[in-house]
């Protein structure tokens, strides 16, 4: 836009050449009309305004003033770089005819075409201090004023507002901090990702003047847009436990962001039907003009994932998509979160027994119960049907699960037997329903009169065949015995025998194997079923062990081989029967850590430096033990049988007890053996060469 009143300058001798060759073309300049003279590097070219008006540009003039707009990147314009920054320039000369007078008009234009840059939290935008094109004698050059604007506003101080304007000899830099006051920022999604556009509207004025155009104010409006950036939003948990509820924060969005609907778990929600649901959902304010969205939801919520962990404790997750509407383009996003709260707030049931005359009593509490946790008896599933076969009744209230076990049910173990009472147990394990893992063991311990307890199974008609009288010439038995499933037999046998029989005198197969206890009319044994003589076959499913109690008599010499005697003759078969499939019976038997002598034997390897290893033969320092778990916590005692049944693991551990560093225990072969004889012929391999 060029000023045409002013005086007429001096014409620079440096730029006569250049307006004198302009001369020649100027000859053919129509009479009374307007004409456009373009330099460019292909050549010159005159045309008409009306013909310059169809390639995009404009031409008009007023009194005082012409004016030339140019599109950018035209074919008349050319790309220069100046001091580093690209310029498209279009070279021109506006022509008028009239008479004797000849008006020839610089209109040159230089505009930058990039000069702006990014970073993270800002944008830069650069612009020459001097214009080649535009300035014809450098050395006369004098700015007088740089200004800048935002949306065609000037700003005056513009630290104010956190930009930075800086000049020097060679640039004019302007520095805006992204998301500044007077730009747009605009949310976006890309590629599935959140992020922001900034935009923002610029404009520089640059005053100068030179010798021979006076005043030139050069404007450059710029129209700045960052590219895409990445804004992931962030998850806050803000999880109150003490409260039972999830409180979750998302954020940060723009005003542009709304959130539609959510999902939990696999099951979506619009918002009004999450409001239904109990689902708490509103929009909270944040620094810079951002916002986020606040989602509760109380533990107990049926849609919150619950793992029972440990003994006492619940993993509370909660897993939840929002998908949220972004932009004036109303694009969908999707994000998801996952929050995990472990609180200690289960209590493990304590089981409540007692006993009355004839059955046992378990009082357990029912919560929990099949959610975290099942009872067990032994390694069986404690089930209704279980219940029911095994002779249990089993009531359930709002509270308690109560089970009444008769005394003489399956599962009961005899702890003690003895003429003076028998001490009866009946234990339920408690165990979490996924791992198995046994976190307590409920038991129920009473005792009870002997002749009463045998009284009781002799009134159950399970039981009269043992409760019979046994009539053997003038011998009349009453005899009560209990197969212990660890495969310990007691038998409480009352004699009433004419005549009278000394009860010390009778014994097992075994003559070494003698009553535990006895007096005038009783005598109680106690033994293993693979001691004492005792015999096994086997009979379809079952293992059969057998033993008898006989008497010593007493006998009078005779005059010939006949022997007097005044004792009746007395045996008394005693069989127990297991299921061969069911349990399996495994003595474990530990070394005595004190005792100098071990149990079993090994090889050890002495290292030496000598290319051969002297191998020994010899017995080890080693302590043997059976854990309880896999925890390795815990250990049954030396010399106590343990009850296993098929599939269930044994742990055990074997420790050399020996300091001197060149030793190393390796564990060649263990295996299991049917008696104390760890070199018995019958034996089951554990591990066989290592």
């Amino acid at each position: 836009q060029v000023s045409v009143k002013t005086d007429v300058p001096s014409v620079s001798n440096d730029y006569t050449v250049a307006w004198m060759s302009a001369l020649p073309e100027t000859q053919n300049v129509a009479y009374q009309l307007w004409q456009l003279m373009f330099v460019s590097p292909s050549g010159r070219k005159i045309i008409t305004v009306s013909d310059a008006a169809k390639l995009g540009y404009s031409f008009n003039n007023t009194l005082y003033r012409v004016y030339l707009r140019a599109p950018y990147h035209s074919n008349e314009s050319d790309i220069t770089m100046v001091n580093g920054v690209d310029m498209n320039m279009v070279t021109s000369t506006s022509m008028y005819r009239q008479r004797w007078l000849l008006l020839l008009i610089d209109t040159t234009v230089s505009c930058p075409v990039d000069g702006v840059h990014f970073t993270d939290t800002t944008l830069t935008w650069t612009v020459p201090s001097i214009i080649p094109t535009l300035v014809v004698q450098e050395s006369t050059f004098l700015s007088k004023t740089i200004l800048m604007g935002v949306n065609d506003q000037v700003i005056v101080n513009p630290e104010e507002k956190n930009y930075l304007l800086e000049h020097n000899k060679t640039h004019i830099r302007i520095t805006i901090p992204i998301g500044a006051e007077g730009g747009k920022l605009k949310s976006s999604v890309s590629g599935g990702i959140y992020g922001v556009i900034y935009n923002i509207d610029l404009f520089l004025e640059h005053t100068w003047t030179d010798a021979d155009w006076q005043t030139t104010k050069y404007t450059v409006i710029k129209s700045i847009t960052t590219p895409f950036m990445p804004q992931i939003p962030s998850v806050t948990n803000n999880t109150l436990p003490e409260e039972r509820l999830f409180h979750v924060a998302l954020g940060h969005f723009l005003p542009d962001v709304s959130l539609v609907a959510i999902t939990i778990g696999n099951v979506p929600f619009t918002l009004r039907e999450a409001q239904h649901h109990g689902f708490k959902i509103y929009e909270t304010p944040f620094s810079n003009r951002m916002k986020g969205f606040i989602l509760e939801i109380s533990f107990d919520d049926p849609y919150v994932l619950k793992e029972y962990l440990n003994r006492n404790e619940t993993k509370y997750t909660l897993l939840v998509n929002y998908t949220l509407s972004v932009g004036p383009e109303m694009t969908l996003y999707y994000h998801s979160a996952a929050l995990d709260c472990v609180i200690a707030d289960i209590e493990l049931p304590e089981a409540v027994g007692y006993c009355d005359e004839e059955n046992l009593y378990l009082a357990i509490p029912t919560f929990g119960l099949h959610q975290y946790w099942n009872l067990y008896l032994g390694n069986k599933l404690l089930t209704r049907h279980v219940a029911h076969t095994n002779g249990y009744l089993a009531a359930t209230n709002s509270t308690h699960l109560v089970l009444q076990v008769p005394l003489f049910a399956v599962g009961v173990i005899y702890e003690e037997v003895s003429f003076q009472k028998i001490r009866a147990r009946f234990d339920v394990a408690l165990r979490k329903v996924r791992t198995m893992e046994t976190l307590q063991m409920f038991s129920i311990s009473c005792s009870f009169n002997s002749s009463a307890f045998i009284s009781k199974l002799c009134n159950q008609s399970i039981n009269k065949k043992i409760c019979d009288s046994f009539l053997h010439f003038i011998t009349i038995s009453l005899i009560f015995s209990v197969c212990h499933p660890d495969g310990t037999i007691t038998i409480s046998a009352q004699m009433k025998t004419v005549p009278a029989i000394d009860m010390s005198k009778t014994k097992l197969r075994n003559s070494s194997c003698k009553p535990r206890e006895y007096n005038e009319e009783h005598a109680f044994f106690k033994f293993h079923v693979t001691t004492c003589g005792t015999s096994v076959r086997f009979e379809g499913d079952h293992i059969i062990y057998e033993n008898e109690i006989s008497y010593e008599k007493e006998t009078l010499p005779g005059q010939s081989t006949a022997t007097i005697t005044r004792d009746p003759d007395y045996r008394l078969t005693v069989l127990c029967y297991y299921r061969a499939k069911e349990t399996l019976v495994l003595g474990a038997f530990a070394s005595d850590p004190t005792s100098s002598s071990s149990f079993g034997s090994g090889r050890m390897v002495p290292r030496s430096n000598i290319a051969v290893y002297r191998q020994i033969r010899q017995a080890l320092n080693v302590v043997s033990r059976v854990s309880k778990d896999e925890s390795f916590t815990e250990f049954y005692e030396s010399n106590m049988a343990i009850l296993k049944r098929p599939l269930e693991p044994v742990f055990l551990e074997l420790e050399l007890k020996d300091e001197s560093p060149d030793t190393e225990l390796h564990l060649e072969n263990c295996w299991v053996t049917e008696s104390l004889d760890f070199s018995s012929t019958q034996r089951w391999n554990i591990t066989l060469n290592g």
